[in-house]
């Protein structure tokens, strides 16, 4: 006789071991990193494959290694016992210098943009991307800032969905991108951020 309850005590076993699971992940241990040191370089260039691989090209975006070098930014590497590194990403600090007179409506002095996260695909779904983007954020709040922005796009649906489903919203697009109907750019107000950072955006 079929046993009416089966198919809810598997449902319920299974959800057990999925919070098992998450609960077994390791916690990654991040290290502030020089955004040209041979652990970063490795994965930003797995990023620029993937861009690659979606867009048909590496993204033309300019970036300095030493914006992402404090004060002026912070490039975060994290790594898993046993392991080694296994994710990344940073932010650079905008000042009034940085932002374009076309992004001057968009972008705001102290903005921290989010560049480069990453995690090896031999270990996504784990909780690393939100590891890392809360490493971000703490890391752009604790150096004043009170907005993280970034840009992604509409080939890339799962860091849209990653990004919508942890606040981010949606703004008007920005930098090399901004005329790009395939850009989408997004913003997020760092709750409890201290009062502005625009002393220290002209400190870089």
């Amino acid at each position: 006789m079929a046993d009416p309850d089966g198919g809810a005590r598997a449902s319920l076993a299974a959800s057990h071991a999925a919070k098992d699971a998450l609960a077994a992940t390791p916690t990654p241990t991040f290290r502030v990193a020089a955004y040209d040191d041979p652990e970063s370089v490795r994965f930003v260039d797995a990023v620029q494959a993937f861009s690659l691989e979606r867009y048909g090209g590496a993204d033309r975006t300019p970036v300095d290694p030493a914006e992402f070098a404090p004060p002026r930014g912070i490039f975060l590497l994290g790594s898993l016992p046993g392991t080694g590194p296994v994710c990344c990403g940073g932010w650079r600090r905008h000042d009034a210098a940085s932002i374009e007179a076309r992004d001057d409506r968009v972008l705001r002095p102290g903005d921290a943009e989010i560049k480069r996260m990453w995690v090896d695909p031999a270990h996504r779904r784990r909780g690393l991307a939100t590891a890392v983007l809360a490493a971000l954020e703490d890391a752009a709040r604790d150096a004043g800032c009170r907005r993280t922005v970034l840009e992604t796009g509409t080939e890339q649906p799962e860091a849209l969905d990653f990004y919508r489903a942890r606040g981010y919203v949606a703004i008007p697009r920005f930098g090399t991108y901004r005329d790009e109907p395939s850009s989408i750019c997004f913003a997020r107000e760092l709750a409890g951020a201290p009062g502005g950072c625009g002393a220290a955006a002209g400190e870089g």
